[in-house]
């Protein structure tokens, strides 16, 4: 390992049964994925974001960044890493993230994860689909979430979607290594392909019809999500099949989109395993 002064640094996800691969044919990086520099590397920090991305096989690690403690962690946890880190002091850091983000000392360059076809997903289980939701924090929640119920891929607009990197990777606490995304140009056209093969397509809003634990729920199924706010575009409520709603006892009736998303995930978990 070679010492850095303080200066900041220059600018294995294992594949889900969920989408099968394309024997030939070039696929696109991952839609909305940030570059950390001209050269398309992406930015991750963070211990657990880091370490997912070290054990993924398909991930691959330009450059990796560590304080002597992380890097100390690392060896003592048995992780095996692609490539040797560059030791660097804490500040060096933050110099290149910001105040506020909680690196644990690890930063790493990486390239962008492979984004399958819509029409490769197989028409099976759970997927998600977010209408026009920005927050990174929020998509970041969201995939951690969707990784926790085994949620097939999660489906964004190419546009009006934040990029999977940095803050959002930061937030999905590893999610990306293990949850693939899907980017599509229009969402009323994406609903249609999935029906066409075979998902029942419900949208989640405050508004919907009835409670999503008394819908008529099967698999495969595609859960459409909408932004804070303004909810479901009218045109995405339109396209699902249905639209439900989560009933509350307390006296707010809405929730965070992501909490929204884990407390829907359970309940179709639950009523299509």
């Amino acid at each position: 390992m070679r010492q850095r002064g303080p200066q900041p640094p220059d600018t294995h996800r294992p594949h889900r049964t969920g989408w099968k691969r394309k024997v030939a044919g070039r696929r696109s990086p991952r839609g909305g994925e940030a570059r950390a520099s001209g050269d398309g590397a992406v930015i991750l920090y963070g211990w657990h974001t880091v370490k997912a991305a070290l054990e993924n096989p398909a991930r691959r690690i330009r450059r990796l960044y560590a304080t002597a403690n992380a890097a100390r962690r690392h060896a003592e946890d048995g992780v095996a890493l692609a490539l040797e880190p560059e030791l660097v002091r804490p500040d060096a850091i933050a110099h290149r993230l910001g105040p506020d983000a909680v690196h644990n000392g690890l930063l790493a360059e990486a390239d962008p994860l492979p984004s399958p076809e819509l029409e490769e997903l197989e028409p099976a289980g759970i997927v998600l689909m977010l209408d026009q939701i920005t927050d990174p924090h929020n998509v970041g929640a969201i995939l951690r979430t969707a990784a926790g119920f085994a949620v097939n891929a999660v489906i964004t607009t190419a546009r009006h979607s934040p990029e999977a990197t940095g803050v959002l990777a930061k937030s999905a606490s590893g999610a990306l290594e293990y949850v693939p995304i899907v980017t599509v140009q229009n969402l009323a056209r994406a609903l249609e392909t999935l029906r066409e093969r075979g998902f029942l397509l419900v949208g989640l809003d405050s508004t919907g019809d009835a409670d999503l634990g008394d819908a008529a729920l099967r698999a495969p199924l595609a859960l459409v999500l909408g932004a804070e706010g303004k909810g479901l575009r009218q045109l995405t409520r339109a396209t699902c099949d249905q639209v439900a709603r989560l009933d509350l006892p307390g006296r707010i009736k809405s929730l965070n989109v992501s909490n929204a998303a884990a407390l829907a995930l359970y309940v179709v978990t639950k009523r299509t395993g």
